[in-house]
């Protein structure tokens, strides 16, 4: 029995250890509570009510149910084991997280195991040498179903979630009015997002003997997202297959409060995506208020493409990292009068792609290690250049417009 100062154990020749368990059962009931809130944080921050109500009467149908085992020597039926799917699928629409629950059912059986140990005595616990074995097999008859109760309620919550994001998402990129469906879907939208258009390229998995590429390719777009997520911090609307897609991140200032360093912050952001994913990853990046992600994504598709055709490498880009190339993708006569400055030269492809290095790379050296040739044969190549077309890839003066000839040349048809 027990008062206030805690059970008065009878004498070890009338005591066993399911009426010892029963005896203190209020008393046992209070210690785990308090064991679980003091140990685990989540526990804590559940209301009071909670504590005393819901928490309090799932451990004490363990209990009752584990001194029905030691009795029996029978485990739980499936009925049994009803209220504790119950109490699992609770936690998980409270968010509480998955190893949180199944810690508390250990804690709990430790707690009480602490406090026969201690007040009942070895002699009695070696009456019923099968305890730590009966103990063990309860944990593992019980948690499994815990877990089974906890799963199926959060795939659930997951697939309304997932429903409602993917009909925000369908919103916001078909231009619709995302306003009403984030308020009929119980959702808020943010002051903006950032618009990416993505593009990956293919990861080793896709291209081992003997591995489905199928299944890399989906597995590399799931790191896509989890590793977008972990990264930003938030839940992101996206579309993604092994190729890419788009996605938008909640952005928490209007678009023309972003600054140079949120710029950087997401070139950084694109170049960990690649390290993460294990494949080159390159993005065309807009930032839009909600009413603009439609217009935005188009845009940003563009910048993408835009950076592909240029052979641009792997990173993020805004239109403006792209302004000259976007407007030689425009169909104009001026990018047809550029394209042919450099007409004389396109039967000597070894030059054009001597002259793209030498703009890229900046002296002659290195030019020439990157194209295994030696540096007069660079020299000759440029000089050879010069005559053909009037334009020296060595005078400032003609350096953009053969950079614009070069990018128009990569455009044309």
């Amino acid at each position: 029995m027990t008062d206030d100062k805690g059970p008065s154990t009878p004498r070890s020749a009338e005591l066993d250890v399911p009426g010892w368990l029963t005896a203190n059962l209020p008393r046992l009931i209070k210690a785990v509570v308090h064991e679980l809130t003091a140990q685990i944080p989540a526990y804590q921050t559940l209301p009071r009510e909670e504590l005393g109500g819901d928490i309090s009467y799932v451990v004490g149908q363990n209990l009752r149910a584990f001194i029905a085992v030691l009795r029996t020597r029978s485990l739980p039926d499936e009925d049994e084991l009803a209220h504790l799917r119950v109490s699992a699928a609770r936690r998980a629409e409270e968010g509480v997280p998955v190893e949180v629950v199944l810690t508390a059912y250990h804690l709990g059986a430790q707690k009480v195991w602490e406090l026969l140990a201690a007040e009942v005595g070895p002699e009695v616990i070696a009456r019923l040498p099968e305890l730590p074995t009966l103990i063990l097999r309860y944990l593992q008859r019980v948690v499994p179903a815990v877990a089974a109760g906890y799963l199926e309620a959060r795939q659930t919550i997951h697939g309304e979630e997932d429903a409602a994001r993917h009909t925000l998402l369908s919103a916001l990129l078909n231009g619709t009015d995302a306003e009403e469906t984030a308020t009929r879907l119980g959702l808020q939208l943010p002051p903006a997002y950032l618009v990416l258009a993505l593009a990956t390229g293919t990861h080793p998995d896709e291209t081992t003997a003997g591995v489905d590429p199928a299944i890399a390719g989906r597995r590399k777009a799931r790191r896509l997202l989890t590793e977008l997520e972990r990264h930003t911090r938030t839940q992101i609307l996206a579309a993604l297959t092994a190729d890419g897609g788009i996605a938008l991140i909640p952005w928490p200032v209007a678009p023309d409060h972003l600054t140079d360093a949120d710029w950087q912050g997401l070139t950084t952001l694109v170049a960990a995506l690649s390290r993460s994913v294990g494949a080159a990853v390159t993005a065309g990046a807009v930032c839009a208020a909600p009413a603009g992600v439609a217009e935005a994504a188009s845009l940003a598709r563009e910048v993408l493409t835009i950076a592909q055709a240029f052979d641009r490498p792997p990173g993020a880009y805004r239109l403006d990292d792209l302004l000259l190339e976007y407007q030689l993708s425009r169909p104009s006569r001026a990018r047809d009068g550029l394209a042919a400055l450099l007409d004389p030269l396109a039967d000597s492809p070894e030059i054009l792609r001597t002259i793209d290095a030498y703009l890229r790379l900046g002296s002659r050296r290195p030019v020439a290690a990157h194209l295994h040739i030696h540096p007069n044969t660079v020299d000759y190549r440029l000089q050879k250049a010069t005559t053909l077309t009037g334009l020296d890839p060595t005078r400032p003066a003609d350096i953009t417009l053969i950079k614009a000839s070069l990018a128009a040349r990569r455009d044309r048809p």
